[in-house]
This record gives C-alpha cells, structure tokens and sequence, in this order.
C-alpha cells in the first residue's frame, strides 16, 4: 500500500491552525490547508503491514490502506468511492473523529502514525470541489415507509442507507434545524455548518423527507407513526448529567449544551427566546475534562470571558501513551486541544463541593475540595476527599460538561419500548430491534453517549436489519465490506 519506502521518505505532516489571537476572534474553522502534493506524500506512508489494525479501530470498517493507496496514486475519485462505501459523512469524522484508527496504526508503534483523519477530509472535500458527490437516488421504491426519528449522524445515516434500498423514508427532527449534536452541540470553530446543510441538500435530492420542528410524541402525535411500517429510534442521549453539590440550582450554574446551542444559534442569526447567557467578562469554570468541556473552552475564550478555569476530577494522563494501554489500544495520555491552547487553567483531582451566591442570589464563587482515587483489591476505585484542601474559587459562570446519563424516555413510555439500567433504549447489538417487533433503535439512543463515528455505523447496521425486516433480505452492504452499492 501507498509508497513502499514511504514511510522512510516522508515525515508526518497534518494542518497547522491559524494563530490564537487571529482565531479567537471569529467562529469559523481555522486550519491551514495542506497542498494536495504533500496530502499524497501524506498517503504514500501507508505501509505495506500485513494486517492493518486501523481497519479493525475503525467503527465504521472504513478501508483506510485502500483509499491511502488511491490518495498516494493520485487517483481522489477513486479514493472517494472507497471511503464512501463505509462512510456516508467522511466531512463529519474528518473534523470531527478522535481517530482511534490513527492511534491503532502499526508504523505508529516507532514513528509518528499515518494521518488518517486528515487524508479522509481532503478526499471529501475534493470530492465536493469536483462535484463529484452528486445525489444517487434508488431506481425503484418498494412501496415500504420507514419513519426516522432524529437527525444526527446516526438517523442521518440509516435514512441514507433506507433511501438507497428503495423505500420512503420520512425524517423527524425535533429541533428548527437538521442535524442533532453536529447543528446545535458541537461549536462552528469546530464544524461550519454549511458542511452539514450541504449533504442535507443532497439527502434531500434522493428522496428522503425532512420534517422540522417535529417532536414526535410532544407536538407530533405519536398515533401517526402507525401510517410507517418501521420506525428508526434515532433521538440520541440528550438527558445531561447533573451536578450532586450544594447550590446547583443557582443562577450561574449552566449545562454545558445549553451555553453551546446558544451561541450555534447566533452564528445562525436564529433569535433566543429563554434568557441569554454569555462569558463575556466572568471568570468561567468548565467542569468536565472531555470534549464538551473543550468545546466550552473555546466558546468562552472567544466571547471574551475574562479567565477559564478547568476542573476535572480524574488525575492527569500522562503526556505519553500509558503502559496500561498499549498499542493498539486507545492510549490514556493527556490530550491537549486548540481550545486548551487558546487559554484556560487545567486542574485535575478536584470535586466541586458547594456554589455560592451573592446577595441576589447570583453566583459568585465556587468550593472546591481535592480528592484522591483509593484502589481496592478486586474492587472498582472509590473517591475520597482530601482534608484540609478546600478553596474558593470566584467565578460568575460555571459550565457543566459531565456528559449524558441517558435518552428521554417520552418515546420508550408512549411506545412500550424496554429500556437497560441506564434507560438506553433496548435492542440487540446485532439486530437493533426493540421488543416491538417494527421499532429498532441505534446510535447513542441504543448504545449510551458515544463518538459520531459509531453513530454513523450503527445508522448503517440499524439499515441493514429494517431493510432484511421489510423484505426478508437486504443488499445493504456489511460493516466494512467495501460494497460501493449506492455511491
């Protein structure tokens, strides 16, 4: 694959980002695109390697030596029909994906990994520029109505995949706009969402309908779905985490999604109606290490807040892959995103203890305490307090980045759906079928909060089996197969 002695010949390179002080100004994406000749240099150190163990990290199956291989031969347009046979959104995970492929890659075990993620951006976006990716609706209908319930990575994908077998597919989204998390969640420095409405464009074209403003089981009675004969559960895992500490309920004290889809509806130009919140000359603290966490980093930075602080109540990863995850795992080490990089105060092993207000009940400082993780023999750690280390932070602002215990239960309730002990909507890992019979279920709704990149392969799944469900078999293509049916 690629380049025999490319790996020798060529060093990593990937995006670089445009400086701080110019990127914190706007919400628009910032990195410096790569010239096409170094993107195939980039290709060409795909190594020959037997087995490639960024296939297997791959949710999606995707068939990464395949399409570096292609990107090496500058050969794009046939490195777009590969990626797109396992992936239908490669503008979404090549902004958005951790890349666990990337942390799998066998040349990364003595040298710096293939770029993987970044190659998949460039071959989508190619594909665009060249109009390349035009819509490919099914040749025949089988009659079959499938409702699709959600709009993010995982309903976006099994509609896709619905179309292209032939039936009518009728996608509800209970926002004003499509999309999910990747619309209102994830922030425009990170996803313009012109990538999204493009594709949506596209969906539009085969043949799949989109319903807005439709809450199906609120203000969509849920009696009308029995004019479907299959339901895709796709409404995510929307319920936030809450914080078990005194004075949470004070003015000040933010769920993190809440802050986001804000500010994501003003780049829309889309009116708040509840009242706004802003960083803008608060001391900000992010509570919450992941992604989320990050996203509000950066947000805030760029609303001009006037410090940010992150806590987190984990210990800090070391800065190399820890032995406790070897290759090819996903490493525990710190990550350090643009966000961080912008500006904010890391703090690792402390617990929030107590919010406390001001006169008028606004928040105007937070309590801490310091903890330390106790190993028990055979037994998950516990988490105990460090006497002695309390301390008050002053903050008008706290964002609350835990994480999603679960999905709403308004469906599952009106729909005699079981649900596990996380109230994750029940189904097979194999199957995705619900306990009623024509109800299936996938992504996040099924499976917990995960990355965009398992939403899209469980939509794909998920696809497969209602298709098999409608017409007792299906041509959908299998979990990295490679199938270019549809592309």
């Amino acid at each position: 694959m690629g380049k025999i002695t490319g790996f020798k010949e060529f060093e990593k390179k990937d995006e670089n980002y445009i400086s701080v002080k110019e990127r914190v100004q706007h919400y628009k994406e910032f990195t410096v695109p790569l010239k096409t000749e170094e993107v195939e240099k980039q290709g060409s150190r795909c190594m020959d390697c037997g087995i490639p163990f960024c296939h297997s990290a791959c949710p999606l199956g995707n068939l990464i030596p395949d399409f570096n291989d292609m990107v090496h031969e500058k050969k794009w347009k046939k490195a777009l029909e590969i990626l797109h046979s396992t992936n239908n959104f490669p503008e979404f995970t090549g902004r958005l994906c951790p890349a666990p492929c990337e942390q799998a890659c066998v040349l990364g075990i003595i040298k710096p990994p293939i770029t993987i993620e970044t190659l998949e951006k460039y071959i989508v976006e190619k594909g665009f520029k060249e109009g390349w990716i035009t819509a490919q609706p099914p040749t025949e209908r089988t009659g079959k109505k499938v409702a699709v319930i959600g709009s993010g990575p995982a309903g976006l994908a099994a509609a896709q995949q619905l179309n292209r077998a032939g039936h009518l597919v009728t996608v509800f989204e209970r926002d004003d706009a499509l999309g999910g998390l990747l619309r209102y969640g994830i922030p425009n420095f990170k996803l313009e969402k012109e990538i999204i409405d493009r594709r949506i464009a596209i969906l539009e074209e085969e043949g799949i309908v989109f319903k807005t403003n439709a809450n199906v089981g609120v203000n969509y009675p849920i009696e009308k779905l029995d004019d479907f004969n299959a339901i895709v559960l796709c409404g995510g895992a929307t319920l936030s985490r809450e914080l078990p500490a005194k004075g949470a309920e004070i003015k000040g004290v933010v769920q993190a999604m809440t802050f986001l889809k804000q500010q994501n509806k003003r780049n829309a130009g889309i009116k708040i109606t509840e009242e706004e919140i802003f960083a803008t000359d608060k001391n900000v603290i992010v509570i919450g290490g992941g992604d989320t966490g990050s996203d509000c980093i950066g947000t805030s930075n760029r609303q001009g807040a006037k410090s940010v602080t992150n806590f987190e109540i984990m210990p800090k990863p070391p800065i190399n892959r820890s032995e406790t995850t070897p290759w090819p795992f996903w490493p525990l080490k710190l990550k350090t995103t643009s966000s961080h990089e912008e500006g904010c105060d890391r703090n690792w092993l402390i617990s929030a203890y107590e919010f406390i207000p001001d006169q008028k009940g606004n928040l105007k400082a937070l309590k801490t305490v310091q903890v330390e993780w106790i190993a028990l023999p055979g037994k998950r750690p516990i988490l105990e307090e460090i006497p002695g280390t309390e301390k008050v932070w002053p903050c008008e602002l706290v964002l609350l980045a835990l994480g999603f215990t679960g999905p709403e239960a308004t469906l599952s309730e009106q729909l005699g759906l079981k649900t596990d002990f996380r109230s994750n909507y029940q189904a097979s890992e194999t199957e995705f079928q619900t306990n009623v019979p024509h109800i299936f279920t996938a992504g996040d709704m099924r499976r917990g909060q995960s990355l965009i990149v398992w939403a899209i392969s469980e939509g794909r799944e998920a696809a497969k089996k209602v298709d098999e469900y409608l017409m007792d078999f299906s041509n959908l293509p299998t979990k990295g197969s490679g199938d270019l049916i549809g592309v």
